[in-house]
């Protein structure tokens, strides 16, 4: 794919990043929509599903551009992906909501979660200092922290549930679930390809790294 795409004029080749990113961004919401009624026909508690499914499936579409830029040696586009999202967040998406309305923020998660999120990122600095790549030792302990924060994440939660409603998500039909599911694995999949593709391509037309 990577041969045809370089052949295309730069006009088609962003046309096709593009349709990549509308793929990337429609596919984790099926997903997310069909996961969650999944969850809740099995009276998985709203907050937990929030915590995990809502939580992990929005961050799909980055996910994807990492592991499909990966897995065609384009390592420094995941990496950059990783850390240019992180900033992306905390910088652009919290500074335009704080224009409309301020955001406060609860003294728990000042000691809990930024805390933590910084913890993560001194971690990715110093596994990626050591020997300066992150090998599959580095993934497996970064992938066995993610788990043990899901785990806290998750009895933190179950202790605070009764607070928690019951309308936050609409129950689909089963074969309506199974429909956004896979639609929204298989859109994520080839949106991924085409925004690693798109954007290698653009960059090497423009002389860029």
């Amino acid at each position: 794919m990577q041969d045809f795409i370089n052949g295309l004029p730069i006009a088609a080749v962003i046309l096709l990043l593009l349709a990549g990113f509308a793929f990337l961004v429609k596919g984790a919401d099926l997903f997310v929509e069909g996961s969650s009624s999944i969850a809740r026909k099995l009276k998985v508690p709203p907050i937990i599903i929030g915590l995990t499914i809502v939580a992990m499936g929005t961050s799909l579409p980055e996910t994807a551009v990492s592991v499909t830029a990966s897995m065609v040696q384009n390592n420094e586009l995941a990496v950059s992906n990783v850390v240019g999202s992180n900033i992306f967040n905390l910088m652009v998406v919290c500074g335009f909501c704080a224009l409309f309305n301020p955001l406060y923020v609860e003294k728990s998660t000042l000691k809990k979660e930024f805390p933590f999120s910084v913890v993560c990122a001194v971690l990715l600095l110093v596994c990626g200092y050591l020997g300066m790549q992150l090998g599959r030792a580095d993934g497996i302990i970064l992938l066995i922290v993610f788990g043990a924060f899901l785990v806290w994440m998750v009895r933190s939660a179950l202790k605070a549930r009764a607070a928690a409603g019951d309308d936050e998500y609409e129950v689909l039909p089963v074969w309506k679930c199974i429909v956004f599911i896979v639609g929204g694995i298989v859109a994520i999949k080839f949106g991924g390809d085409f925004v690693v593709n798109g954007a290698s391509t653009v960059a090497t037309k423009l002389g860029l790294s």
